[in-house]
């Protein structure tokens, strides 16, 4: 906005003293001071407000307009509420430095000029940016992208004072302008975002972690080929992306937020680009996946490998290894678990989560999950994950590697179902609220095609392993199919509550009354495989102590743990518990 623009609004009580040939001048913001030398809180092109508490006599005036014009600003606007008429020193200052200078009628608050001004240039920044974003949009539907989500962003931090980040429903920064978001910071606010969606509030939502307003954009495409409204959120909350705001929108003017608005939609378009892009390495996941369901010959599945390894790892010289892995999202409706009790499509959004779950969360933009490919079969999703080839370090010997390919790492590359949902678990609980589920299991990693039927299974087993597990979220790994736990998952649930309650609640009922460590004692004895001396030093006893534990435990229980069955039907109890 230009000074002359405040000078014409009668509300504001303006009064021009000097500078009526510099009213062109164009505000950028709006700076209250009653310092000798504000220089290092001015940028340029500030409307200064200014109660003349700074001037103690005539000599001070000089010094003061100096500093302002070295500075760049716009114009002084003084208030006469102090002094009364404003003195002739400071409108003879100004004239020397060619400042605008304006007299504030003392009826007037400060805080009046500055709103209107903030107003203003908001609303004039909000225009340009909005003109940009939708050039940016009209490029990138229409051709090839036109420099991705971090240019808007860019946009909104150089125009609007804006600072945000793209985050992926697992909190990773997929794209940012500026300083990135710290990592859990990100798990919070997605965790957030995803509870407010499943609540069904209205966006964009407000959230402070540490003492640092967010606001919190759902991203979606509204446009053409966009989803109709009335699908079921439990459908997509889990894959969506989300903009993260630093700053409190409650108070925003519709303008603002229609802007905010149509950034996301411009982000939308741009995930939706890079989804098609993963079309091919989908499609070779889809194909190796129904090859090996249908028990198509090594030769067969080794063919299609082939054609998938310089796509999902370009440039390596040896044939790498397989992980399986498999996951399935769950909802309930009415007490029917499952897609199909609550006609939730289960397979394409578990997809498109576990392509996000695969990915380093320390990793950032929207290319990471180049290497990872997924399928889906029915309501589940299935994953088939590369490994370059595992050689420990070992004295020179030829391990038959590719001289001219990359060298093998000395660090075991396979994933852990344990930590592959560590950085995650907390935001999807989130999401799948309290009728959700999701389960994972994770294969052992195999070196031919010949292993891949068994690695599909042995990943599909584990997941049903973690769906006897409570919780809504839950993993496990083919290390964890022992063979007293292959039997859990087929125990039917109340047949698993009534043995636990058996064994247990008399020891739980114990230590309530008594403030007794009778269930983590249980637990520590058996781990330590029913060695006394090692059990008392890893729960710091003296074993006389110990053994009057496991007494007490034999005696309210009516088992003897010196016998193998009663040490095993204790440890399935402690697993299902």
């Amino acid at each position: 906005m230009r000074l002359r623009a405040l000078l014409e609004t009668d509300a504001l009580g303006l009064r021009l003293l000097g500078g009526d040939d510099e009213l062109d001048r164009s505000v950028r913001g709006v700076m209250t001071t009653d310092l000798r030398d504000p220089s290092r809180y001015l940028t340029g092109g500030e409307l200064v407000l200014t109660g003349l508490a700074w001037r103690r006599d005539e000599t001070d005036s000089e010094p003061f307009v100096r500093i302002l014009a070295g500075a760049g600003v716009a114009g002084l606007a003084a208030g006469e509420a102090e002094l009364g008429d404003i003195p002739a020193d400071l409108v003879e200052a100004c004239g020397r430095h060619r400042l605008p200078l304006f007299a504030v009628n003392e009826t007037v608050a400060f805080a009046t000029i500055t709103e209107h001004v903030v107003r203003q240039v908001s609303g004039e920044r909000a225009g340009d940016l909005a003109a940009v974003v939708d050039r940016h949009r009209r490029l990138m539907t229409s051709g090839p992208a036109g420099g991705g989500p971090e240019v808007v962003l860019d946009l909104l931090g150089s125009d609007l004072d804006l600072q945000a980040w793209v985050l992926s429903p697992t909190g990773r920064q997929i794209a940012g302008a500026g300083a990135p978001l710290p990592g859990p910071v990100g798990g919070e606010l997605a965790g957030l975002h995803l509870a407010a969606v499943r609540s069904g509030r209205r966006a964009p939502y407000r959230a402070t972690i540490g003492g640092v307003a967010y606001s919190l954009f759902p991203i979606r495409n509204n446009g053409r080929g966009a989803v109709p409204a009335s699908r079921d959120v439990r459908e997509s909350v889990l894959s969506d992306w989300l903009l993260a705001v630093e700053a409190d929108a409650s108070d925003w003017p519709a303008a603002r937020l229609d802007l905010l608005q149509g950034v996301t939609q411009l982000i939308a378009v741009e995930r939706d680009r890079r989804d098609a892009a993963r079309t091919v390495r989908r499609r070779l996941a889809q194909e190796v996946l129904e090859l090996v369901q249908a028990g198509a010959p090594p030769a067969e599945i080794a063919a299609r490998l082939r054609v998938a390894t310089p796509v999902l790892l370009p440039g390596l010289g040896t044939a790498p290894h397989w992980q399986v892995v498999v996951a399935r999202v769950d909802w309930d409706e009415q007490g029917a678990p499952g897609p199909a009790g609550s006609g939730v499509a289960g397979g394409p959004a578990t997809q498109a989560l576990l392509e996000e779950i695969l990915v380093d969360p320390a990793v950032t933009g929207p290319d990471s999950a180049d290497r990872i490919a997924v399928a889906h079969s029915g309501d589940e999703a299935v994953a088939l994950v590369p490994l370059p080839s595992f050689a420990p370090p070992a004295g020179g010997a030829d391990d038959g590697t590719d001289p001219d390919g990359p060298e093998p790492s000395g660090e075991d590359p396979a994933l852990h179902a344990d930590v592959l949902l560590a950085a995650v678990r907390a935001p999807l609980s989130a999401g799948l609220a309290d009728d959700g589920r999701l389960t994972l299991g994770v294969s052992a990693s195999v070196h031919s095609p010949e292993g891949l039927r068994g690695a599909l299974e042995e990943a599909r087993h584990a997941r049903r392993v973690a769906a006897a597990r409570p919780g809504r979220v839950c993993a496990a790994g083919h290390h964890e199919l022992a063979s007293h736990v292959l039997l859990l998952p087929f125990v039917p649930d109340d047949v698993r509550r009534a043995f636990t309650a058996r064994l247990l609640d008399p020891l739980r009922a114990y230590d309530r009354r008594h403030r007794a460590e009778l269930i983590p004692t249980l637990e520590s004895f058996l781990d330590c495989d029913g060695s006394w001396t090692r059990c008392a030093a890893r729960l710091h006893l003296h074993v006389n102590t110990l053994r009057y534990r496991i007494g007490r435990i034999e005696q309210l229980t009516g088992r003897d743990l010196s016998r193998l069955e009663d040490k095993l039907d204790f440890f399935l109890a402690l697993r299902m518990s």
